[in-house]
């Protein structure tokens, strides 16, 4: 027999049915106690309520008063003024709301806390509106709601994933332009007085100032202005895209002095904190809304049964996707089940050989990794020492040497993907894990590949022969390394986006045509292309990743990156609409975008890396850029500082020393500590609340069992 939850007091009579093993007398229910319904928590919390202060009954008094005076009747006694609250005046809410509304109770009545909390309370009524007014103007609002309407949420996440990315790319590139590119723009128009960056002589050799850009001279063909728009060179490569265009050392506006380096450097630092801090606020509300919907496998069955259909779909396709996608995602669960069943039972024999299949298997994926990885390092060194050396060849020779390392990196992209998908059916997972172990390693394959060729390219740059000493880098290569890697991010940038609209144009239109008019078994058995989710994400997330990096080398990189985005978006929901069917596999759109979240936190944490490296450890260029005057990007930072009061410079070092970064630390892990012990307690109360639904309806069992016999009986 299942008890009620502990300290909870019941009344006589119910206690001396259930010790009788009965709900009520056989002869008749008796009617229950007055003082029973005054135990329920719902009346003790009223009670609490109207043992307020003086104050808030004399205002309720007032208020009364205020409504016999409105609606013609007769004011309360002195004696009857904390009798009722305006809740329960016998008048109609329309009333009650004219009476609570009224002036005399705000100005008269109110203290003024309480004026304050009801002019806080409308502030907050006003921005909400403001708030659901703005909603309305979002970017592709209709379009989302048409694509969630018809595909469901989990295909919406992707666009709306879209979108933040947009709106992310064009809030980078305000910042850009508005604290670089403007104040250098107008410095070169001679609209205000400026300075160039120039290094002194004695620093460095002579010659490690001087950057001759490869322009375009005499007769020039239309196919070398086709070449300098793919490649970033040529008439491109000293216009404000890249980072040898930023030669102003200061722009002096009236008496103030605009700093350009620090601008550049702070700014920088700015664009990727802004990432950081969205991202993070983003993926928090889907870290909340995971962990709300964590539950047992028991709850996750019955909320596939009872709650898995996506009511937004109107679609009969999605419709039937969707009905497919709970049906797998059924026997999903019972795979799961009878392979934690079979892994219960395994042998040791068994386990031995799984072991060594899996340990054979993550070899063969890191064979491949090294293949990829030594594949991008070769391709990014044959085209560096050799894309000043085609110029006599014909245009599709320079082309191929130019982008051989974007066609490298997007074929290993394509490929290893593939073969991951094959080997991972040997491992003997469950398909849930199957799922995010590929897609893992796809995101590792993506963003290392990118690592892989930053690397080649600092290889270069920074090398340790005789030739860099004299300029701290590979002058005779790079002149202007900075502008050579933004080159580089936007060759990647570009052919990304190429790749993109050809796979649409010339896969997924051609396969469309043959399915619909072509009745081979062959044909239809090949069907129509699955828009995967996560496959989509992680190919903006890639493109996402390179912006992040190639921003610093090419401020106006975020531009580009947000007019791509942008077209992509209409690119997309063609090809989703006309040439593509939704997933067999969709996943839900609370975990998705969580996901989605979580891979481009860790390609901005990626991105971090080489941006880092590239401010504080690699020599600045001298022939070019900002940040001539000093030996690297960072050293204009400390430069500054000796130029604050002594005072101020004492506190920034103090900030900066030891003594306070490690008291800093030790509270911040406090702090760390605080917090996890307080999600622990919040989730121990879930965990407590679960409990008690659950002795709830068992109580409910119990009662409706007592009740049948009790009828039974009579």
């Amino acid at each position: 027999m299942s008890e009620f939850g502990a300290g909870v007091e019941l009344p006589g009579w119910v206690a001396d049915s259930r010790s009788r093993g009965e709900l009520f007398p056989p002869e008749e229910p008796p009617a229950a106690p007055v003082g029973f319904l005054q135990e329920l928590p719902s009346y003790r919390s009223v009670l609490r309520r109207r043992a307020a202060p003086g104050d808030v009954e004399e205002r309720r008094g007032n208020l009364r008063g205020i409504a016999a005076a409105e609606l013609g009747g007769p004011k309360p006694e002195g004696g009857e003024s904390g009798a009722l609250p305006l809740r329960e005046l016998p008048v109609s809410i329309a009333d009650k709301r004219r009476i609570r509304d009224s002036p005399q109770a705000d100005i008269k009545y109110s203290s003024g806390w309480n004026q304050w909390k009801r002019t806080r309370k409308s502030w907050k009524k006003a921005l909400k509106d403001i708030k659901e007014l703005s909603s309305y103007m979002k970017l592709w609002r209709h379009d989302i709601h048409s694509i969630e309407g018809k595909f469901g949420t989990g295909i919406q996440s992707y666009f709306s994933f879209l979108r933040f990315l947009v709106l992310l790319n064009f809030l980078i590139f305000i910042l850009m332009f508005s604290f670089v590119t403007l104040p250098t723009v107008i410095s070169n128009y001679g609209i205000f007085n400026s300075s160039s960056a120039k290094i002194s002589p004695k620093n460095t050799e002579p010659y490690c100032t001087v950057y001759t850009p490869s322009g375009n001279k005499g007769l020039v063909y239309f196919y070398t202005y086709l070449k300098d728009l793919l490649t970033g060179t040529g008439f491109l490569e000293m216009t404000a895209l890249f980072y040898g265009y930023y030669a102003i050392d200061a722009a002096w506006i009236s008496v103030l002095r605009y700093n350009l380096p620090l601008a550049y450097l702070l700014t920088t630092f700015a664009y990727l904190a802004l990432s950081l801090l969205w991202i993070i606020k983003r993926s928090v509300e889907g870290f909340r809304q995971n962990l709300v919907h964590d539950v047992n496998q028991f709850q996750s069955y019955c909320n596939k049964v009872f709650a898995g259909w996506d009511f937004c779909i109107t679609d009969l396709n999605a419709a039937r996707l969707k009905h497919r996608s709970l049906l797998y995602e059924l026997q999903t669960d019972l795979e799961e089940e009878r392979l934690k069943q079979k892994i219960a039972d395994r042998t040791m024999k068994e386990k031995l050989r799984i072991y060594s299949l899996r340990i054979f298997i993550n070899l063969i994926v890191i064979a491949v990794l090294s293949g990829c990885f030594y594949s991008i390092y070769r391709a990014t060194v044959f085209s560096q020492e050799n894309s000043s050396n085609v110029n006599g060849v014909g245009f599709q020779a320079n082309l191929l040497v130019q982008y051989l390392p974007s066609i490298v990196i997007t074929s290993a992209n394509f490929i290893a993907p593939q073969i991951f998908s094959v080997l991972i059916r040997f491992e003997d997972y469950s398909p849930a894990f199957e799922i995010r172990l590929t897609l893992m390693r796809c995101v590792f394959v993506r963003l290392a590949n990118i690592g892989v060729l930053l690397f080649s390219l600092w290889s270069q740059i920074h090398c340790a022969t005789d030739r860099c000493k004299a300029c701290g880098y590979d002058y005779e290569l790079y002149p202007c390394w900075e502008s050579a890697v933004g080159q580089e991010m936007y060759k990647l940038l570009i052919f990304d986006f190429i790749i993109i609209i050809a796979m649409t144009l010339f896969v997924d239109f051609p396969r469309k045509l043959l399915v619909t008019y072509c009745s081979w078994k062959l044909v239809q058995w090949w069907g129509l292309q699955e828009f995967g989710i996560s496959d989509n994400v992680l190919e903006i997330i890639y493109g996402q990743t390179i912006c992040w990096i190639g921003t610093f080398f090419s401020p106006l990189l975020p531009a580009i990156a947000t007019i791509k985005y942008f077209i992509i978006f209409y690119i997309k929901k063609i090809s989703l609409i006309h040439t593509r069917k939704p997933t067999s596999r969709p996943i839900r759109a609370s975990s998705s975008n969580f996901f989605f979240l979580l891979v481009l936190l860790i390609g901005l944490i990626l991105a971090f890396v080489p941006v880092g490296i590239s401010i504080a450890h690699i020599s600045s260029s001298k022939a070019c850029g900002p940040f001539r005057n000093f030996n690297t990007s960072w050293a204009v930072v400390p430069d500054t500082v000796l130029h604050f009061p002594i005072g101020l410079q004492k506190v920034l070092y103090g900030i900066a020393s030891e003594a306070f970064a490690v008291p800093f630390f030790m509270v911040a892990c406090l702090l760390m500590f605080y917090f996890i012990a307080l999600a622990g307690a919040h989730k121990r109360v879930v965990e407590q609340l679960r409990e008690q639904l659950v002795m709830e309806s068992r109580d409910k069992l119990f009662l409706i069992e007592k009740l049948t016999e009790a009828q039974k009986n009579s």
